[in-house]
């Protein structure tokens, strides 16, 4: 069943809680959902079969989640603030979290506003550089609002199948803005987890990142972004590292 934490503003974060001990609280990436990226992949179910709960919001932007259309709104902080909402509609003082793409950045963010409520994290498919940052504002733009097709083929490949869905054109574009250049950045002492496709080149660079702050680091071999999420070894370096 789907609940809405509320923040201030007013903006509702929309998410789902399973039941299970020690509940982990997972991240979608730009663009999905909760429902696409956790249950989808089986990422719920394998955590349920350890008796482990599931917290699977969306982000703002995404799925059932408000849509407000500004970069501001967008900023990591805001992204991490909705997290620690909806922790605090569920009376959650600390958890286990995981993130992947955009989300592991959104889950660093978190744990630089409000390291306390952090316990360990899974940060997969994300590397030293940001690739929103690596795009160009005015063919993002364009794309987006007209359909003008960018000369960087990776804004197209991922903007395109959302847009062709229905979603918020404006919404996506604020959210990029404000997204831009997010930092993986986490504070010392919260043990890290990094997980990447051997065949994803989004996440260049992350394993010396791993090695630089002695967090431990898997690599699946043959995996893209796309698919890294439904292999079984990237659930069980999970469930093994948070247990």
């Amino acid at each position: 069943m789907t609940r809405f934490a509320r923040r201030l503003d007013g903006i509702r974060i929309a998410f789902e809680a399973t039941p299970g001990e020690r509940p982990v609280l997972f991240v979608h990436g730009f663009a999905s959902t909760a429902a696409v990226t956790w249950a989808g992949s089986g990422w719920v179910r394998a955590f349920a079969e350890v008796g482990r709960g599931a917290i699977t919001p969306d982000l703002r932007g995404h799925g059932q989640s408000d849509k407000p259309h500004r970069a501001a709104d967008y900023a990591p902080r805001q992204l991490a603030a909705d997290l620690v909402a909806v922790l605090d509609t569920l009376e959650l003082e600390r958890v286990d979290v995981i993130g992947y793409s955009m989300g592991s950045r959104v889950v660093a963010a978190l744990a630089r506003l409000a390291p306390e409520r952090v316990r360990r994290l899974v940060l997969g498919g994300a590397g030293p550089v940001e690739l929103f940052e690596t795009w160009d504002p005015g063919e993002v733009q364009r794309f987006v609002v007209s359909g003008d097709l960018p000369s960087d083929p990776t804004i197209a490949a991922v903007l395109g199948p959302s847009i062709a869905a229905g979603a918020d054109r404006q919404a996506l574009l604020a959210c990029v803005q404000g997204v831009a250049g997010c930092t993986l950045d986490v504070p010392a002492g919260i043990p890290q987890l990094f997980v990447v496709g051997g065949a994803d080149s989004i996440p260049a660079g992350v394993a010396a990142l791993a090695a630089e702050r002695g967090a431990e680091y898997l690599e699946l071999p043959g995996r893209t972004h796309l698919n890294a999420l439904s292999a079984r070894a990237f659930k069980q370096a999970a469930l093994d590292f948070l247990a």
